[in-house]
């Protein structure tokens, strides 16, 4: 798998176009305009989850989906970036049987918190699988660092609130 993220000025239409447009020469699906079938139930104790993780999230698609933005400003270009533009931790929880669930995301962190987090993670049994980041000029500057694991969804979820601890991020 790859990721590719994608960043436009200017018309929000036209970056739009430039947007399908590009993906039309991919095969990448295009998103259902309208859901024909209901979310299917999560096979998850989403409580449980929540209370070891700390956070809440929703449901959506068959899976559990969390999200917790940082806890100062964000900028780039002198512009404040909001966390719902991906400068937030990201975390989803596919259920996998028997209280068991696929996690994966990115922690959104400054250089001071990368090792700390890597290391809680790693003492949980969480695998890194990217460091990187997305934006040139950032203020301050910030770090994604993705992750998968398969395990019991409640241990997995207090290895990511360890995880979460060592990170500047509005706290529930």
């Amino acid at each position: 798998m790859l990721y590719v993220h994608v960043h436009g000025h200017g018309d929000p239409v036209a970056v739009a176009r430039t947007v399908r447009a590009a993906l039309a020469l991919t095969t990448t699906p295009a998103p259902a305009s309208a859901r024909s079938t209901p979310d299917p139930v999560l096979d998850l104790d989403t409580a449980a989850v929540r209370a070891a993780l700390g956070y809440a999230g929703r449901a959506n698609g068959g899976v559990y989906q969390v999200s917790i933005p940082r806890a100062e400003t964000i900028r780039d270009a002198g512009e404040v970036i909001p966390p719902s533009l991906g400068l937030g931790t990201a975390i989803n929880f596919q259920p996998t049987g028997n209280g068991r669930a696929a996690i994966t995301g990115d922690f959104v962190m400054t250089s001071a918190e990368v090792n700390p987090v890597i290391r809680a993670l790693r003492e949980h049994g969480i695998e890194i699988t990217s460091l990187h980041n997305h934006l040139l000029t950032d203020e301050p500057r910030l770090f994604f660092l993705h992750f998968w694991a398969n395990d019991d969804a409640v241990k997995l979820a207090r290895g990511l609130h360890a995880a979460l601890g060592r990170t500047n991020s509005l706290r529930p």
